[in-house]
């Protein structure tokens, strides 16, 4: 992956490659790869480390055995440690206390390396909905601190079957659907920007006091973060511009607000899933999503059932 940052759009098109292997199309971009199947659906893979690149600070990466490790300096002595396969595949997270103590955040290595991103995708039936929809998906700009933290803390609304993986989490929608969201519809993205206007990044203030109270009551909590776009220009454009505008919001809640970069993951979703049901320029589906994840990762949830 190249992940030297792009400037803007025009610049992540220009920089583009594209090569087709076994039937399926990469597309290669500053900082990002898409791949589209033989049944064209499309997938994306951002560089795990650009995030932290981006704040700034101490930040080195290592080759072990065919890993590559990535140390990011928190301060205070606190290293967060992110380890990636080749393909750039996230395999573990941690991280290290002053005192050498290692808390894992994200492990994916227990599955083992997937045949194909289709691999990664789960179905599973959609799961009841006992809440009001309005308390499943809680829209922050009218949500106050005590609401988006309940939404954010909450237990899946229905049994996790298993522990899952970060990529199946990210590319399950039907997994996904089983914890309550929060949409960021503070913030409005201009057509074709991933830039959070400096007059609206306070309006994260809300959202982040809540990230920040969880991240304290359990320090290996982890939250993802959702681009979305409207359905204006391609999908590869709008895969790549959601990415961008997660990964945004996520550095802005760390720089502002002082929100652990470990405790955050990102993940574009482009078009597929509108909040408005229009094929016209739309600010409303041009938002962010955040939604806790931890026990999807932890299989905690399943766990207790089977107790």
């Amino acid at each position: 992956m190249a992940s030297e940052g792009a400037r803007n759009f025009d610049d992540v098109r220009q920089r583009r490659r594209e090569v087709t292997q076994d039937g399926v199309t990469v597309i290669q971009e500053p900082g990002r790869t898409i791949y589209r199947g033989e049944n064209d659906r499309v997938f994306l893979r951002h560089d795990e480390t650009e995030r932290f690149r981006e704040l700034g600070g101490s930040v080195r990466t290592e080759r072990r055995q065919g890993e590559q490790v990535t140390i990011y300096d928190r301060g205070g002595g606190e290293e967060v440690i992110t380890v990636t396969d080749e393909s750039g595949r996230l395999l573990r997270r941690i991280r290290r206390s002053p005192d050498g103590r290692e808390v894992v955040l994200i492990d994916n290595g227990w599955r083992g390396p997937p045949r194909s991103f289709e691999d990664e995708v789960i179905e599973l039936p959609p799961p009841p909905l006992r809440i009001p929809r309005e308390r499943y998906v809680v829209d922050a700009d009218i949500a106050d601190e005590r609401l988006i933290y309940e939404t954010i803390t909450a237990p899946p609304v229905a049994a996790v079957p298993r522990r899952y993986t970060l990529d199946e989490v990210r590319y399950s929608p039907d997994l996904r659907a089983h914890m309550r969201s929060v949409d960021v519809n503070t913030i409005n993205f201009e057509t074709g920007s991933w830039t959070v206007p400096p007059d609206q990044a306070q309006r994260l203030a809300t959202l982040a006091q809540a990230v920040n109270q969880a991240v304290r009551a359990n320090p290996s909590e982890v939250f993802l973060l959702e681009g979305h776009t409207d359905a204006v220009g391609s999908d590869v454009d709008n895969l790549s511009l959601s990415d961008r505008r997660a990964q945004s919001v996520a550095a802005i809640l760390t720089r502002d607000f002082a929100v652990p970069p470990e405790n955050l993951t990102t993940q574009g979703y482009g078009e597929q899933y509108l909040k408005v049901n229009t094929q016209a320029p739309s600010r409303e589906n041009r938002r962010v999503t955040l939604r806790r994840i931890t026990p999807l990762l932890s299989g905690e949830n399943a766990q207790r059932q089977q107790q």
